[in-house]
């Protein structure tokens, strides 16, 4: 029997951790820090190449991209795949966000999200994340976390939009929930 180790998650309203990725164009990107037009930024950490419900969401994440800037959040996206793989990756996406690649165990385990092995090198040739998925506020705190063992269990992205419009809407004087720690 291996032994169990525990990985640190990251807490409602703790400061996002500051995490680069390169981009395929050699660029490389902060994945808490919004883009110039958004104050707020959502992070999705997705399984790689390898996993079609992975693809399936990010394809669906694209139909909100309007949504999400109408509230003045981005979006980018990141795995450990290689930039070969994202580049394979792309032939089935249709996303116009940020794809970012190459995400270390060092920096999963920063982040709090389950990390797995692939189960034969047919699947992938990595350690990879499980979902995530990030909100970071315009202080760089962690505004909404979801994170999952597996890639079925994932937020229902048609709610957490209309949910996010809700919080950001200052009539509403939404705090950051979750903030208490037994």
């Amino acid at each position: 029997m291996s032994e169990m180790s525990y990985s640190q998650k990251i807490h409602p309203g703790s400061q996002f951790p500051e995490l680069k990725a390169r981009l395929l164009s050699g660029e490389e990107v902060e994945l808490g820090k919004p883009g110039q037009d958004a104050d707020w930024r959502m992070v999705i950490v997705y399984r790689g190449r390898h996993c079609p419900l992975c693809t399936k969401y990010l394809n669906v994440a694209e139909q909100y991209l309007a949504a999400l800037k109408d509230i003045k959040v981005d979006l980018v996206a990141v795995s450990g795949d290689s930039a070969e793989q994202l580049q394979s990756h792309l032939e089935k996406l249709q996303v116009s966000f940020p794809l970012a690649y190459g995400l270390k165990v060092e920096q999963m385990k920063q982040l709090g999200v389950y990390i797995s092995e692939p189960r034969s090198e047919q699947e992938t040739d990595h350690p990879f994340a499980e979902p995530g998925l990030f909100v970071v506020n315009q202080e760089g705190k962690v505004q909404v976390v979801d994170i999952s063992n597996n890639p079925f269990v994932r937020p229902e992205l048609q709610a957490l939009v209309n949910g996010l419009g809700w919080i950001r809407n200052p009539d509403n004087n939404y705090p950051i929930r979750g903030m208490h720690q037994y």
